[in-house]
């Protein structure tokens, strides 16, 4: 039944749970012409979907779907996005995997692999969450695989607010993101600690400036942030002495943060060399969840905060 629906004044569409074919699915939505905003939770029986809508601005999906429910799902490997001229939001929401190391090293077929590829979309603001449960991202001619840069061919002007996910605070695989969106403003990276080392020691080269460091990056949020290890105060370091017009730079993390850590950091953090002179720095405890929201920016967070700040 679902092929001969028709909405044709329908601009916001979620479907949860939802088991359908691809066929069913793309005729759909062939029957939204106006349809604005897509979030796609958990469904079944879609392996591939592809986008062209003149219309659409949001795009969310997560892929996890309750196993116990349909034995052997099948679950979204591929997006493909060819024409979304009015693309504004692609939002990934699968983030419960992270807890689970080995679930993330050794695919269990509990968590979608994604591909991503993204063909027109030509004023992508928001991107994100993009983490090890993507297998691959093509951007034009650029493609990240199990997010490595393999080839760094296309610059994505147009996204201002990144959102990424890893297996430890990797700075190699940030630069290499920063460089291929150049004009983000807004930067959120969760990790989930390694005891491997990720030796976050790159010195910055001015003969090979980063435009996003050099002119726009003006926020920063590190969820996760410990502040005890050389690798992730190394990390944060690069963006305090490097991000000329960072404005605030939030730490998320589950210490105390009482006087005398506080004290620790500042001078571990080198915050009186900071790059940018109007540069705020928050220590916060709290969680980052992002919600599918049709607000500026669905990671912006407005619940309540426990937060110390320095200059």
């Amino acid at each position: 039944m679902a092929a001969s629906l028709n909405f044709p004044r329908l601009k916001q569409l979620t479907l949860r749970g939802v088991i359908m074919s691809e066929d069913a699915l793309h005729s759909m939505l062939s029957g939204c012409p106006v349809l604005e905003s897509l979030f796609l939770n958990g469904i079944v029986g879609v392996g591939c979907l592809r986008i062209s809508s003149p219309t659409i601005r949001s795009i969310g999906f997560r892929v996890r779907f309750n196993r116990y429910i349909v034995q052997n799902p099948t679950l979204l490997q591929e997006l493909v996005i060819e024409n979304a001229p009015s693309l504004q939001r692609l939002l990934h929401y699968d983030r419960e995997f992270a807890p689970s190391l080995q679930r993330l090293l050794h695919y269990d077929g509990e968590i979608g692999l994604v591909t991503i590829r993204v063909m027109q979309a030509p004023i992508l603001e928001i991107l994100g969450i993009l983490s090890p449960s993507i297998s691959k991202l093509v951007l034009g001619t650029t493609v990240f695989q199990g997010m490595c840069a393999i080839s760094l061919t296309t610059s994505m002007h147009t996204v201002k607010v990144l959102v990424l996910q890893s297996l430890g605070l990797n700075l190699d695989l940030v630069v290499d993101f920063l460089k291929c969106f150049p004009c983000v403003e807004k930067l959120y990276i969760t990790s989930f600690t390694l005891k491997k080392s990720m030796k976050n020691a790159m010195s910055y080269n001015r003969l090979d400036p980063i435009a996003c460091l050099e002119l726009h990056l003006k926020k920063v949020v590190i969820n996760n942030y410990c502040g005890r290890w050389p690798d992730d105060v190394g990390f944060a370091k690069f963006f305090v002495l490097n991000a000329k017009v960072l404005r605030e730079m939030i730490f998320i993390t589950s210490d105390n943060c009482d006087d005398k850590w506080m004290a620790n950091q500042h001078i571990r953090l080198q915050l009186n060399n900071k790059a940018s002179s109007g540069a705020l720095f928050t220590f916060e405890r709290r969680c980052l969840v992002p919600t599918f929201s049709l607000k500026a920016d669905p990671f912006e967070w407005s619940g309540p905060r426990e937060w110390h700040r320095m200059r």
